[in-house]
């Protein structure tokens, strides 16, 4: 459990089972951001925020550019 969330405990993976994750996601989006597209500099985005007990499972995980990434955490 955390102080964030008390009521549900965080999945958290390893250094190395997330690396692994990661390489499923993009796999799984076509190694393309799934906002604009791109190509370059990709990035796994939580969905729901890690802050906020979002787990590291593959369906709350979504590909982005880093400048789509950028932009979705500034607003």
């Amino acid at each position: 459990m955390n102080r964030i969330c008390p009521k549900r405990p965080c999945l958290r993976l390893d250094p190395e089972s997330y690396k692994q994750l990661c390489l499923q996601v993009f796999q799984r989006d076509g190694w393309k951001c799934q906002y604009c597209g791109g190509m370059n500099q990709l990035q796994v985005h939580h969905k729901e925020f890690r802050s906020r007990c979002g787990h590291d499972s593959e369906g709350n995980l979504i590909t982005l550019c880093a400048d789509c990434h950028r932009s979705l955490h500034q607003g």
